[in-house]
């Protein structure tokens, strides 16, 4: 069962959010009852038959139990190895021992069609279990409770779509007990973000599915191809922010305060600041873990003479990787690759317009910064989509 994806999955959330709802009021939610209704919707949740191998089949929630205490015993290796030395190469075993999973799900099935072993949501949870090992290996996390690991990794409003958690900033509403006035607040929090959900996904997600991205995508030419382009961009704003806004309002009712993910991203002035804007939660996290550490094992290395080339480098790889972190379709890479070359662009630019004032900073420059940022990111969108992989596109999800 797809999460948010229809009204029969919130007639099921009834259950455990009427009774939550009534413990708040009394000031009785504790962690044993987050992690009690978290265990009870994954069983609902993943409650389908995995065909692993042609004659090899299981049901998914045990998939999902087992990649979950992998996850952990890993995480809890390296913590009792990094306690007994300070050497990085355990951190990089221990890094590729928790990309397995997800490196199987997504390539497994193009040496064996038709095995599937992934489950929806093992991208989110696989850099959630990064997170972990990056801040075991900074000594930033120095305990770690499977009750707690487990809650962070499987918190069911955000397994499927995110946002993306972070280990400490979770731990740290995981073990506040609310007051009556604190859930009174985290209420109202809920019941705003999930209006905003259900006008974002199931008003204008589905109008702009149904009246512009169908009929665009059964168009041909350069004219229904641009139509399509703006039509999919807008949908696929309102829709993956009507996900986030629904994860985030019932974290919220359960207490965690999961991270925004969208900042009006369309009124972004330049690509660095659609980025700060847009998917945030995986924009920081590659930031952060790939990006940062590149750059930083790059300089100290003296991999490369020049600072700007070890900075390129480091954008080329964080944004190709995102991009195949949506998926092995050359599309996805294509389109991080993309990205990845705007914002260099962007730097040069901005460099080289340091010196020479060409760009101004007023209102009407901030204006054509907007709209130009804006059909680049489209245009990327179009890329993202598979739109141009054929010459008779589909209509999006």
């Amino acid at each position: 069962m797809t999460p948010y994806a229809n009204f029969l999955y919130f007639g099921i959330l009834l259950y455990p959010v009427v009774p939550t709802v009534l413990l708040g009021l009394a000031g009785r939610i504790s962690w044993r009852w987050i992690l009690l209704v978290t265990l009870a919707v994954l069983v609902v949740q993943y409650s389908e038959t995995l065909q692993i191998a042609q004659s090899v089949a299981i049901r998914e929630i045990w998939v999902v139990a087992g990649y979950t205490l992998i996850e952990w015993l890993i995480a809890r290796g390296l913590l009792w190895v990094r306690g007994q030395t300070s050497r990085r190469l355990p951190c990089y075993v221990a890094l590729g021992l928790a990309l397995l999973p997800l490196l199987a799900a997504k390539f497994l099935p193009l040496l064996m069609p038709g095995s599937l072993l992934g489950f929806l949501g093992l991208s989110y949870i696989t850099f959630r279990s990064l997170d972990v090992i990056f801040g075991i290996q900074d000594k930033l996390i120095g305990e770690l409770p499977i009750s707690q690991y487990c809650a962070y990794l499987l918190f069911f409003p955000t397994i499927s779509s995110g946002p993306i958690d972070r280990y400490r900033r979770f731990a740290a509403d995981w073990k506040q007990v609310r007051s009556r006035g604190q859930f009174l607040q985290d209420l109202d929090g809920c019941v705003q973000r999930i209006f905003t959900g259900l006008l974002y996904k199931f008003i204008l997600a589905f109008l702009i599915k149904q009246y512009w991205i169908d009929p665009a995508a059964k168009g041909i030419g350069l004219a229904s191809t641009i139509s399509y382009m703006y039509a999919y961009s807008f949908y696929l704003f309102f829709d993956f922010a009507g996900y986030s806004a629904f994860a985030i309002g019932l974290s919220y009712l359960f207490g965690i305060h999961t991270p925004e993910n969208f900042k009006r991203p369309f009124l972004a002035r330049n690509i660095r600041d659609f980025w700060n804007r847009w998917h945030i939660s995986l924009s920081t996290w590659l930031r952060d873990h790939v990006y940062m550490r590149f750059v930083l094992a790059a300089t100290q290395g003296r991999w490369f003479g020049n600072k700007h080339i070890t900075s390129y480098l480091g954008f080329l790889l964080s944004f190709g990787l995102m991009g195949l972190w949506h998926g092995t379709a050359a599309h996805y890479l294509l389109y991080g690759l993309y990205h990845a070359t705007l914002i260099i662009g962007h730097d040069i630019f901005s460099r080289w317009n340091k010196a020479r004032k060409v760009w101004g900073d007023g209102p009407i420059w901030q204006a054509a910064g907007i709209a130009i940022t804006f059909n680049m990111v489209c245009f990327g969108f179009l890329l993202f989509s598979g739109y141009l992989d054929t010459p008779h596109p589909l209509a999006a999800r």
